[in-house]
């Protein structure tokens, strides 16, 4: 219960903006996404039925050039996927984004690997909240978006002319 009650506080201060590092809120993601090109998508997966899949075929058909990470596949609807970031890095060149769909503890390795290649934001999916994590985005002068879906804030740019 206690890890559970953790996850609960660490994605209520997410929500309200309380936690220890700022995120950008408001409009300012889908404003990021907008300025975005280049998206390393940690979690990719070529299943149909997981969110990851759904959210990368929509920023494909949106015109980002979005790069699967997931060392368990060869590829993600097409694209070839990498087994790190460090992998895709080196063979694709740099980052403006790293979207991030995993369990949020293994988000602090995401985020270092994020600093390392110079990727300018670290955008964490819908319930993915790891304040360790943000906080070493944060502090290698990263943007950090938090429990925000890259789908959702795209549709969102309609609006924001």
């Amino acid at each position: 219960m206690r890890l559970e009650r953790r996850i609960a506080w660490d994605l209520l201060d997410a929500q309200e903006g309380t936690g220890p590092v700022p995120l950008l809120d408001g409009d300012e993601p889908a404003r990021l996404l907008g300025r975005s090109k280049r998206i390393a998508m940690v979690g990719a997966s070529p299943d149909p039925g997981r969110p990851s899949h759904g959210v990368m075929r929509q920023l494909l058909d949106a015109g980002y050039d979005v790069v699967p990470i997931n060392p368990t596949v060869d590829q993600v609807l097409g694209k070839p996927a990498y087994a790190t970031l460090e992998d895709a890095y080196a063979s694709t060149g740099p980052f403006d984004m790293v979207d991030v769909f995993r369990r949020p503890e293994h988000t602090p390795d995401i985020a270092r690997s994020a600093v390392a290649i110079g990727a300018k934001s670290l955008w964490l999916q819908l319930g993915v909240v790891n304040w360790e994590a943000a906080q070493i985005a944060h502090d290698a002068g990263l943007a950090v978006v938090m429990d925000r879906c890259t789908a959702i804030e795209h549709r969102r740019l309609r609006f924001l002319g």
